[in-house]
């Protein structure tokens, strides 16, 4: 009787939280080209995450300059909590390493594969997502992909 006004499971609440496996896999898609990937993932976490989260390092040709290109992303740093999560783009091969940092203090730095390093920050990204809205909306966003 009163199971129609119900959502179902598999329909979920519009204002419930965002997946951890939706994240993961718009984290993944097009990481095939590393330098584009790293393009896109700068601005999507820029706009995600709070100011100072993120910091992205880029190379600027002389032409990239002269015509107010940003350049091509170098470095990838996200900080979030005691976790910070580094994406180095060297000769367009990703390199990613995983640190835990207490008051600007790093006291275990792990290089990780790719992929690893991936559902790391899909998983912090969730965490962050359930502790600020702007970040859940920024998140919907990346998993809808506009």
């Amino acid at each position: 009787m009163g199971s129609e006004l119900e959502p179902s499971p598999d329909q979920g609440a519009p204002d419930q939280g965002v997946d951890l496996d939706m994240v993961t896999a718009a984290l993944r898609a097009d990481s095939a080209d590393v330098a584009v990937y790293a393009r896109v993932l700068a601005q999507s976490l820029s706009e995600a995450l709070p100011p100072g989260a993120i910091m992205v390092d880029r190379d600027r040709s002389m032409s990239d300059r002269m015509k107010g290109r940003p350049g091509q992303v170098t470095k990838i740093v996200v900080r979030l909590d005691e976790q910070v999560l580094i994406l180095s783009v060297q000769r367009g091969q990703p390199a990613a390493e995983i640190c835990r940092e207490v008051r600007g203090v790093v006291l275990s730095r792990t290089p990780v594969p790719f992929a690893d390093w991936i559902n790391a920050l899909a998983s912090a990204l969730v965490t962050q997502a359930e502790h600020s809205a702007a970040a859940a909306q920024a998140l919907r966003k990346l998993v809808a992909g506009s």
